[in-house]
């Protein structure tokens, strides 16, 4: 057993290195696992055994279990040194429609043997609600309109709390639209072909965005620099409306850009997820994540992006 003097001193020699939980390991953990390197045993928590194999070609260690079936999740207790959490909240059906029960069942397991020192969770902009384009710096309240939104509201107060509990350093990043050429619906590509409609001028939002290689990076810094219980706005630079987006892809691609429409006939003509997004305008200011992760992004526009 390892001694209270070096807790891992007596294991094996893969166990000494500092092992690393990656929970909802998607696209944007795929990333963060491949920035890790190989001085870090990077795990991953995963619900879907066909996905083991692929893991495992990506030097991830998987492990079974599943958010939804919290029996399924005693073999986390102690495992790690570090966890990322990017699992999303369940999106229906559930009597408190307002919980994000998965957080809540993770943090239960995670505290069984000793809570890991460090946690990064990743939530999104959308907890701060419609802003009326007015620029957005960590300080401001939360104000989520949507149920979507009120989970991870839910979820970011469980996870500070078990930060406070546990004496743990806890980072939320808060993420806004996810973009990349390599990431699955991660380019405007497809709506543009589709030509599906936005915003006229006059109606349009602020609208904020990420690259998914500088969000993986953003991950990875607050997992050694941040600070304790600690929220970041993980956007770019840019300062663009959601339909002078679309018309910078289109002239990226060769591809028309899409008709415009007025929100009073907008519900007749886009999905109802769309116009979720089209309700709230802000611009996230992301002065906290470059001076105190000291995170200088690589794509600090969708321009250079894209």
């Amino acid at each position: 057993m390892p001694s209270n003097q070096n807790p891992l001193g007596a294991l094996p020699a893969r166990f000494r290195r500092e092992r690393v939980l990656i929970v909802g390991c998607g696209d944007v953990g795929t990333r963060v696992a491949g920035l890790l390197g190989r001085g870090v045993h990077t795990l991953a928590l995963s619900s879907t055994p066909a996905k083991f194999g692929a893991l495992r070609r990506r030097g991830i260690t998987p492990l079974a279990g599943n958010l939804d079936e919290p029996g399924s999740l005693s073999r986390l207790a102690g495992i790690a040194h570090r966890v990322i959490h990017l699992a999303p909240p369940p999106s229906e059906g559930h009597a408190q429609w307002w919980r994000d029960p998965r957080t809540q069942a993770l943090l239960r397991a995670l505290r069984r043997r000793g809570a890991p020192p460090r946690v990064v969770y990743g939530s999104t902009s959308g907890v701060y609600g419609d802003c009326g384009g007015a620029w957005v710096d960590e300080a401001r309240p939360t104000s989520p309109s949507t149920p979507r939104a009120q989970r991870r509201v839910d979820a970011e107060a469980a996870v500070r709390h078990f930060g406070r509990a546990a004496h743990a350093r806890v980072s939320i990043l808060r993420i806004p639209g996810i973009y990349a050429a390599d990431r699955a619906g991660g380019t405007p590509r497809e709506r543009l072909e589709k030509r599906t409609p936005v915003l006229d001028a006059r109606d349009d939002v602020y609208t904020n965005h990420i690259h998914a290689d500088d969000l993986a990076r953003a991950m990875v810094a607050a997992l050694w620099r941040g600070r304790p219980q600690r929220i970041y706005n993980a956007s770019d630079d840019s300062e663009l409306k959601m339909g002078d987006y679309f018309d910078l892809a289109a002239d990226r691609y060769g591809l028309p850009r899409p008709p415009r429409v007025p929100r009073s006939t907008a519900g007749d003509q886009l999905p109802l997820m769309l116009l979720s997004f089209m309700g709230e305008s802000r611009r996230l200011r992301n002065d906290r994540l470059k001076r105190e992760l000291r995170l200088r992004l690589r794509y600090p526009t969708v321009a250079a992006g894209l």
